[in-house]
């Protein structure tokens, strides 16, 4: 029987310590690969958590729209023309702007994005919001996202605990003086790399917030419903074929998609991310090739004893093979598992999504194979060689 793999890995383990040495190595990477893949996620799901919560068909943004962390705004009536397109039903407008939320306990105050919209109508599909939505009729009244950063105090917990109003003072960027305003629930919608937090409001006190930022002419992002049954892409193409190019018109996925691409491409950290996870793979091919390798050298003599007993070239360079598949399955199930704790861990510190998906396994999974199986390729040059006559 040629093909056994005893043989593969009784050469590996003949030196304990080294094999160990060597699994802890490609673990590493796999821990840094899982890493990488988990932040990167984090990231989208959290740049595209409104958007994905938004309730519509089609979405207007401005021309010069980026992310909806630097959104322009562009005149509402836009979004009045896009009503009188055949197949739509209705239309919602949406304003936002980062302010600044005065902690309630230690008076700093920190950065919080603020989303206004229209009581009559709500557009983000997010439970919560549906039942807390008269609340926000109410001057003056905001919903507090429970999932915000601790740097803005127990405002969550104090409501969940206690009936006692809580008056938060939001000021506006900028300003010495700010706007008071109640707590009248909560939602969950979460932090992400370019906001800490979030609170909901209804466009009435969205400008009451800050009445000098702009008038309600002016809106952020134009939510478009349309009738059962009308097709989606139709109509874009024929609001984007008669609206001014002022305006950029989306579907629902669509305006997800760019705004990760925002993220991924045009950002220090979208580039950042994904060089690092570039550069963990090339370092684990590196260090893989350098175990094999070593391996080799340290059996030259044995594979020339093969190869002199009748052994091809071939059954040697299957044994190789079949020594960088152990190194990468045994590799993963550590780092496989440190990195579920190290996902729990960074979700608790951050309140980002940071989860381990099948998708993310199953990627770091082949590309441990692949990533071994490219350092063997690269060390069995050394193995071609093998000559007989070096047993003598």
């Amino acid at each position: 029987m040629a093909f056994k793999i005893p043989l593969a890995w009784l050469q590996l383990a003949q030196q304990k310590v080294r094999f160990l040495v060597a699994v802890a190595g490609i673990a590493f990477i796999v821990l840094l690969m899982f890493v990488q893949l988990g932040f990167q996620d984090a990231l989208y799901s959290s740049a595209t958590a409104v958007h994905q919560s938004l309730r519509g068909d089609l979405f207007l943004v401005s021309s010069q729209y980026k992310s909806l962390t630097s959104a322009q705004s562009f005149s509402r009536t836009r979004l009045f023309q896009a009503l009188g397109f055949d197949g739509v039903e209705s239309v919602s407008p949406i304003y936002v702007q980062f302010a600044k939320l005065k902690n309630p306990e230690t008076g700093e105050k920190y950065s919080i994005y603020v989303i206004g919209i229209d009581p009559g109508r709500n557009v983000l599909n997010i439970p919560e919001v549906d039942q807390n939505l008269d609340k926000l009729k109410i001057p003056d009244v905001m919903l507090f996202d429970r999932l915000s950063r601790p740097e803005f105090g127990p405002i969550a917990a104090n409501f969940e605990k206690s009936d006692k109003e809580q008056v938060i003072e939001i000021f506006p960027f900028n300003a010495l003086t700010g706007y008071r305003v109640r707590v009248g629930g909560l939602f969950s919608l979460g932090p992400s790399f370019g906001v800490d937090g979030s609170l909901l409001v209804s466009d009435s006190t969205f400008f009451r917030i800050d009445p000098n930022s702009r008038t309600s002419e002016m809106i952020d992002m134009g939510v478009v419903t349309l009738k059962p049954g009308v097709d989606a892409e139709a109509v874009l193409a024929h609001l984007r074929a008669e609206l001014p190019d002022d305006v950029q018109i989306f579907t629902h996925q669509g305006f997800i998609d760019f705004e990760k691409n925002y993220w991924s491409i045009r950002t220090p950290i979208g580039f950042i991310l994904n060089l690092m996870l570039t550069m963990a793979s090339v370092v684990g091919v590196v260090i893989v090739y350098q175990i094999l390798y070593s391996n080799i050298a340290t059996q030259f003599v044995a594979y020339a004893t093969l190869k002199a007993i009748g052994y091809a070239n071939n059954y040697l360079l299957i044994v190789v093979f079949q020594q960088a598949l152990i190194l990468a399955i045994l590799s993963y199930i550590p780092g496989f598992a440190f990195s579920l704790g190290l996902y729990d861990f960074a979700m608790k510190a951050t309140n980002l999504p940071i989860r381990m998906t099948f998708n993310n396994a199953l990627i770091v999974l082949v590309s441990t194979v692949l990533m071994c199986i490219t350092s063997g390729t690269l060390a069995i040059n050394k193995l071609r060689s093998a000559d007989p006559a070096d047993i003598f």
